[in-house]
């Protein structure tokens, strides 16, 4: 399994079109899809924008750039990009979503195929168990934004051969990033620990103690974060946010993770964040 040259990515939203700019400047072979070709146009949009930067910052040259293009491909049938030796999946983070979509692939590819979930927060095991490959199923949770982050986290199911789990640590390795073995629990490690503190800062928020601003500012000079709490929870997306909080809340029953009703009012309204145009802050 160590050969893998084709990789396919569901879904061209920012993690997706991340995800996909990743694997084309690593040289691999990269069919970008989704089930509309207004969000592929702006995903390859995005890419075209971060390599023209990268390129002028001289972190790739301008070969690099145009090669990655080249083997970057956009569809919306989902047969397509099942041909591909690892697909990873990038969809919204709804478990209806992805369970259908898992079926779809796992109907849909060729046996040998390795069938990959971005989820930040959703059980691996079940993902695996409405497919027909469930040793062939596994977490690879890239950082946003997935092209300057290093970190992945590599999440076995309980079913994950351990041939897969080999082959997707060393994947990652090619790319540039640094795995992290991760056991299949509620959010792994990065989001169990980053999105109660968010929760957090929220709270203080909605009980009137800071600003937003003074908020974050406590956290950049008080803890050393290159990023307030409540600026990377517009730039995460306040709906992932509390996607993820639900379902740690839900999968431990611990009230330590119930979400901040200020989070949920704010989803309500529409407020998500950067991509929304209006969360803590204004865009």
């Amino acid at each position: 399994m160590d050969n893998i040259k084709s990789v396919s990515v569901i879904g061209g939203g920012t993690m997706g079109n991340g995800i996909a700019q990743v694997f084309a400047v690593g040289g691999f072979e990269v069919v970008l899809c989704d089930i509309a070709d207004s969000a592929l146009q702006r995903a390859v949009a995005t890419i075209e924008k971060n390599l023209e930067r990268m390129a002028a910052r001289e972190k790739i040259s301008g070969e690099v750039r145009t090669q990655a293009l080249a083997r970057l491909r956009c569809s919306t049938r989902l047969a397509e990009a099942a041909r591909a030796q690892l697909v990873v999946e990038a969809a919204s983070e709804s478990w209806d979503v992805k369970a259908k979509l898992f079926k779809e692939l796992d109907r849909l590819s060729p046996p040998e195929t390795i069938l990959a979930t971005n989820t930040s927060s959703l059980s691996i095991t079940k993902l695996a168990a409405v497919t027909g490959r469930p040793g062939q199923v596994i977490g690879m949770h890239f950082m946003n934004p997935a092209p300057v982050m290093q970190l992945v986290e590599v999440i076995r199911a309980l079913q994950t051969s351990e041939a897969v789990f080999e082959t997707v640590q060393a994947l990652a390795r090619r790319l540039g990033k640094t795995p992290v073995s991760v056991k299949n629990s509620p959010a792994f490690v990065a989001n169990r620990i980053l999105l109660p503190m968010i929760n957090e800062a929220i709270c203080a928020l909605h009980e009137g103690l800071a600003s937003a601003e003074d908020i974050d500012t406590v956290m950049k000079l008080g803890a050393n974060h290159p990023q307030g709490p409540l600026a990377l929870a517009d730039m995460i997306g306040l709906d992932v946010c509390l996607s993820v909080l639900q379902v740690l809340y839900e999968g431990f029953n611990d009230p330590k993770y119930r979400p901040c009703p200020l989070l949920k009012e704010m989803v309500d309204a529409g407020y998500l964040g950067r991509k929304s145009g209006r969360g803590f802050y204004q865009y």
